[in-house]
């Protein structure tokens, strides 16, 4: 698979996890500022193949002269353009998202519904860009190549699950399953905040190790990786290579297996970390690209369903609250 078709397909995976109309890619001609159309997925069949953007030329010139992601949630196409489409197929756009590239170009996102697009998924697809990057850095590395198409599908299972499951239990293990079969880890935990500074429960993890009968587990902040994630808000990434003293996830637990190699990325709630993914092996192994980013998009997608249930859980309590103050106000006379 080369690499502009490997792009095509990334873009229809973008499609897909946005819900959008169109996803297109522009990339810097040789020796020059502008970009021309370099991949495309549409819905629809009206976007130019011959589509090319200078500096400050619509919205997407203006993220290739300003180096800076745009998100137009109500776009107006009387204000201002997007300049890939024919015919007058930019009229029936309603939103509109695009991503700089770090080697040059622009990672482009649209949609018929007003509002398809909040500040929140500028995370996502700026994670999209950056693989895009990296495809193109790394194009004559077949390894690397070969194995986006199937992270990515893989992320597009990870997109439907709170569809399929609606019990957070059966989602967690779902989703723990999920990533240890599209990277090949041995094992996959996931660690949740219990008393800041001092706990954290272990809720599931995807072979039995610590658990039992499912039974989340309080384990101690002062101690083992997980703990050190928790207290510095930082990703740990061992990849156990050389001969180093193997990473203790939990703490000094008996009887519990040595692992050489370990990822452990926190995962934001309410802007501080609320959650841990832990993927380990027990060899010591490479993380390369493309498995790098597979496993950030897969803790974004965690952040925001954890999100989600964190705005619905503090709206359950307020609207009790709300009802209460308005009967209040309702005997003001």
């Amino acid at each position: 698979m080369n690499a502009n078709s490997i792009e095509e397909h990334i873009l229809s995976i973008v499609c897909s996890v946005f819900d959008a109309y169109s996803a297109v890619l522009f990339l810097p001609e040789e020796d020059s500022e502008t970009c021309s159309l370099a991949a495309q997925y549409s819905l629809g069949s009206k976007v130019d193949p011959n589509a090319r953007i200078v500096p400050g030329q619509g919205l997407v010139g203006w993220i290739v002269r300003n180096h800076e992601v745009l998100c137009i949630p109500n776009f107006d196409h009387y204000q201002s353009n997007l300049g890939y489409y024919l015919d007058r197929e930019e009229e029936t756009i309603k939103a509109f998202m695009g991503c700089p590239i770090s080697c040059g170009g622009v990672l482009c996102l649209d949609s018929k519904r007003q509002y398809a697009f909040s500040e929140k998924d500028n995370k996502i697809l700026q994670l999209f860009a950056e693989l895009i990057a990296r495809l193109r850095v790394k194009s004559g590395q077949q390894d690397f190549l070969a194995d986006i198409p199937r992270y990515f599908a893989d992320l597009a299972v990870l997109q439907d699950l709170p569809f399929r499951y609606k019990r957070w239990g059966e989602y967690l293990r779902q989703f723990l399953q999920t990533v240890v079969s599209a990277t090949g880890f041995d094992y996959a935990a996931f660690a949740s905040l219990e008393n800041p500074g001092e706990t954290y429960s272990l809720e599931a993890e995807t072979s039995p190790m610590l658990l039992t009968d499912n039974l989340p587990l309080s384990l101690s902040m002062h101690t083992g990786v997980v703990g050190w994630v928790f207290k510095n808000d930082q990703s740990l990434i061992v990849e156990g290579l050389d001969d180093g003293p193997c990473p203790v996830l939990f703490g000094k637990i008996p009887d519990v297996v040595e692992f050489k190699a370990v990822m452990c990325l926190p995962i934001a709630v309410d802007k501080g970390t609320r959650a841990i993914l832990c993927l380990a092996q027990r060899e010591g192994r490479h993380f390369d690209e493309s498995l790098r980013s597979f496993v950030r998009l897969a803790v974004e997608q965690m952040s925001f369903f954890l999100e989600n249930l964190y705005l619905r859980t503090r709206l359950r309590q307020l609207l009790p609250k709300v009802k209460v103050h308005g009967d209040g106000l309702g005997g003001v006379r």
